[in-house]
């Protein structure tokens, strides 16, 4: 049995005509049967869509916004097809269908449910205008439509795999069309028991990439990014970026899960499993050897720098003099479980918590009015955690000089500091 290959372009990789056209070439000598492409929303779409939920939901005019989206891809569009293509038509079909479920009525109870159904449509459309572009160029393949695929929970926005369905529908629906034509899909979105649209969190387009992997076993996933391959800081935020040629697996998840952006934090667990390697790439340099993760069984020594903006800081406090108990943090994780809250930090005393969380809209409010009779209730809203990986002492003051620091936790390997606003650039390394 031939051993597949999956491929994932995420939304800067097809922002634009020119990047389309530059997907292709780097397909050009590498794509084949066997080959599963996994493709994002354009450019900053889903960001878009999610900017007129928010309006939607607020009663606010979201016509403007639409439009500037329907645009954004039919110019796109222009740009890779002949005048009187039937994408066209195709995408006129999808911005109809958005249209209608944006008329429907969005709100906080419903929010959830509604974004998954509206924000899918952006890898719908890409993955659609993508697979057009590749026949066109003589590189013939199908388009697959993922929620056909990935079973789900009913957990909106941030659905559990139900992998043993999902298994099968690879296996008996995937593979014999792989062993014909190489694939395109979309990344991020499932389908629940009911066949209501599903999305796996947000930037979870790698983990679709290593859901297939692990149901078809796959020979290897490659990550195609705007950057060299798995950096020590994100060299949008920090200078002085360093490349990891390879990294152990264990080590690249502890650096996800602390929100190291380059690759979704699910991805690593189901490719571990089973030892399929990912790469990590740049579409800019596609020859470039990248990075590697895979089973090393040794720790890379160069640290992580990563920062986590949008944190919200929220500091519970028992209201009868008595000290804190483990039942009272059951009762806060109970209600982040509830509403798939995840801690990215946590800190006790005698009688309090303090967690920092990602913000999300309603949410924050939701785990308040759960809680406010049971604790007395804090919080901070826009912060920024910088966490420091396998850090070196003396070696990272540098990064929150002047700036107000609210929260520092350390351990043997491992620095967070919540602050305010932290510098945009700071040089990553000292002097």
């Amino acid at each position: 049995m031939t051993k597949i290959e999956i491929y994932k372009f995420g939304g800067a990789s097809v922002k634009d005509a020119e990047s389309v056209k530059n997907m292709a070439i780097i397909l050009r000598n590498r794509l084949r049967k066997n080959m599963l492409i996994v493709v994002s929303a354009m450019g900053k779409t889903t960001n878009a869509l999610e900017k007129i939920l928010e309006l939607r939901v607020s009663n606010q005019d979201i016509s403007e916004n639409s439009s500037i989206i329907k645009s954004f891809h039919i110019e796109i569009c222009k740009g890779l097809f002949e005048s009187g293509h039937r994408i066209f038509s195709q995408v006129e079909n999808y911005f109809i269908q958005l249209d209608k479920m944006l008329d429907a009525d969005v709100t906080p109870q419903n929010y959830d449910e509604s974004y998954d159904q509206i924000v899918s449509f952006g890898e719908l459309i890409s993955s659609r205008i993508v697979m057009e572009y590749l026949c066109d160029q003589g590189m013939v393949c199908l388009w697959q439509d993922a929620r056909e695929l990935i079973m789900t929970s009913s957990d909106y926005r941030f659905a559990a795999v139900n992998w043993e369905k999902t298994k099968r529908n690879c296996e008996q629906m995937l593979r014999p069309k792989l062993e014909q034509f190489p694939i395109v899909t979309q990344g991020f979105i499932g389908a629940d028991g009911k066949g209501r649209t599903t999305t796996l969190g947000r930037e979870g387009s790698d983990f679709t990439a290593a859901i297939l992997a692990s149901s078809l076993k796959a020979k290897a996933v490659t990550i195609w990014k705007d950057v060299p391959g798995v950096l020590h800081v994100d060299p949008k935020v920090f200078s002085g970026a360093k490349l990891y040629e390879e990294l152990d697996y264990l080590q690249a998840a502890q650096m996800t899960y602390y929100g190291a952006s380059v690759i979704h934090p699910k991805t690593i667990k189901p490719l571990a499993n089973l030892k399929i390697p990912l790469f990590v790439k740049s579409f800019l340099e596609p020859d470039a050897p990248g990075t590697k993760i895979h089973a090393t069984g040794q720790k890379n020594p160069l640290p992580s720098i990563i920062l986590k903006r949008k944190q919200a800081m929220i500091s519970f406090r028992v209201t009868d003099f008595t000290f804190i108990e483990e039942r009272h943090i059951h009762q806060i994780y109970g209600q982040l479980d509830g509403l798939s809250l995840r801690v990215n930090m946590l800190q006790t005393s005698p009688v309090g918590v303090t967690i920092i969380v990602d913000h999300q809209l309603f949410k924050l409010q939701k785990l308040i009015s759960s809680l406010d009779k049971v604790f007395s209730i804090r919080y901070n809203e826009n912060l920024d955690l910088l966490t420091i990986l396998n850090y070196e002492e003396g070696g990272w003051g540098h990064l929150t000089d002047g700036l107000e620091i609210l929260l520092e936790q350390r351990t043997r390997n491992t620095i967070q500091i919540v602050t305010r606003n932290l510098n945009p650039v700071k040089e990553a390394e000292n002097g």
